[in-house]
């Protein structure tokens, strides 16, 4: 009796340790559980860090397309005598240019484009005439084919349709309009961002307008979380001049097409006949840009050309900026 007692005892021991010990075989994965809910991943924009070149404005642009409003402002010193086919003429003075560039990102890959618009006053102090009035209106297509987050690398061909809606007192509203073709480039590495762009302005009247290309260069460093340090070049080419015709009336009886021995870089086409005499504009800026916020930025850069100053309409500019992003 008592050996069944002692039995029966040490059975009711096993069975209840084997109860605890399944209990905790249960509940110790619930209680991990429990203490170790999944974390949420934040999505980081791979892209948050790029910035839009400041110089070469109505050409030269931020190959990833999203949705920003950018207001400009511009001034530039004229060259105090520029050459032409009747020699050395005096200048002097100076231009402003009030604008505004639209980007509307549909997805990843595709935008729709303002990127000229705006008003310019023009002042120079000799041989030309004083005037002011509105720049030609130019839009259209920005397609990435290359978007790599990954990697943040992004090249962009964009078709722009510039039509000459504008005052002819500031050389702008002559012809039938021009194409701009671009292939834009961008690549983020660390805190360094590279940019580049090479395209083409063809008109549709090429006696009205000189065919131009151009090669524009960025590269900037965010020195702290708040601000970028910057350097940029510009090379422009006349590829074909124009006829150099009777144009912007006001401008020398609309002499200046048939006298000027220069184009007139990113703004300005004279179509002029003599354009490739000094075919070539070469500028260099330096500037910077500042986040105030994560999706405001304000930036300015100093231009100055790097050819011979009295072969363009470029003695120096200071160009200002705001980008928003949403």
């Amino acid at each position: 009796m008592i050996m069944k007692t002692k039995n029966i005892l040490q059975y009711s021991a096993a069975l209840a340790t084997g109860f605890l010990l399944t209990g905790h075989a249960i509940a110790g994965p619930i209680e991990v559980l429990e203490k170790n809910p999944v974390a949420e991943v934040e999505e980081v924009d791979p892209f948050a860090k790029a910035i839009k070149p400041m110089s070469n404005p109505t050409l030269f642009d931020l190959a990833l397309p999203r949705t920003t409003i950018r207001p400009i402002f511009m001034t530039q010193s004229l060259p105090s005598r520029i050459n032409t086919m009747v020699g050395e003429v005096p200048l002097g003075g100076d231009m402003q240019l009030y604008a505004l560039q639209l980007e509307y990102a549909f997805n990843n890959r595709l935008s729709f484009v303002a990127t000229k618009d705006g008003y310019i006053d023009f002042n120079p102090d000799s041989t030309l005439s004083g005037d002011n009035g509105w720049a030609n209106l130019a839009a259209g297509l920005k397609y990435a084919v290359l978007y790599n987050p990954e990697s943040q690398h992004v090249m962009s061909i964009s078709a722009i349709v510039e039509v000459p809606t504008g005052n002819t007192g500031v050389f702008q509203g002559t012809g039938d309009g021009a194409l701009n073709l671009v292939l834009s480039d961008v690549k983020l590495l660390g805190r360094w961002q590279f940019a580049g762009a090479i395209g083409a302005h063809i008109p549709f009247n090429t006696g009205a307008e000189s065919t131009t290309g151009f090669v524009s260069g960025h590269v900037s460093y965010w020195l702290t979380d708040w601000f970028a340090p910057l350097v940029e070049v510009n090379w422009y080419r006349v590829l074909n001049e124009g006829n150099g015709g009777n144009r912007f009336a006001s401008q020398l009886g609309g002499a200046v097409p048939a006298v000027a021995q220069f184009e007139g870089g990113d703004l300005i086409n004279l179509g002029a006949s003599n354009a490739g005499v000094n075919g070539d504009i070469v500028t260099a800026a330096a500037g910077f840009r500042i986040k105030l916020t994560d999706n405001v930025h304000l930036g300015a850069a100093y231009e100055l050309p790097v050819t011979d100053v009295q072969d363009n309409l470029m003695k120096n500019r200071i160009t200002v900026d705001m980008t928003i992003t949403f």
